[in-house]
């Protein structure tokens, strides 16, 4: 992205322009956002947490949906948060995505930076699953969140 001076010697970001010539709106920076926002957890969703014993997530969590389930869910959920902790978890993810309603998504949080579960690896137990990626999110400062929704035209 090319630099613009502004008065004062500033050098600001350039508006990138869209195919039709018009600008486009600079992209939006949600570092400022809580997790739970980032992971858009909304009141009165069905919530399903499966693994995931992160403290600061789970109090997050019970601060917004105060009713959720722990394990794999017996109804529908909107959201499950699946913890996947090298690749011999990653087959779970085909009961999962049997176990969310149209518009819900499994996010599995998966250790950063690691060789034994790659992203590559989710994504691609995701495909086998009827799943895809739509999203990524720093989950902590060790691991890593990736949605999983149903595709669009499967919905």
């Amino acid at each position: 992205m090319a630099l613009k001076k502004r008065a004062g010697g500033v050098k600001t970001a350039a508006r990138r322009k869209s195919k039709a010539g018009k600008a486009r709106e600079p992209e939006r920076d949600y570092s400022h956002r809580k997790l739970i926002d980032k992971l858009g957890v909304k009141v009165g969703q069905q919530i399903a947490v499966v693994g995931v014993d992160d403290a600061a997530f789970l109090d997050e969590l019970s601060a917004r949906v105060p009713s959720f389930y722990t394990g794999v869910p017996h109804a529908p959920a909107d959201l499950i948060f699946y913890a996947a902790e090298d690749r011999s978890d990653l087959p779970e993810l085909k009961t999962l995505a049997a176990l969310l309603l149209k518009t819900g998504a499994v996010w599995a949080v998966f250790p950063k930076g690691q060789g034994h579960i790659r992203d590559t690896d989710v994504i691609a137990a995701a495909k086998g699953a009827g799943l895809v990626d739509n999203k990524v999110c720093k989950f902590s400062e060790t691991h890593t969140a990736l949605r999983l929704c149903i595709p669009v035209a499967k919905r």
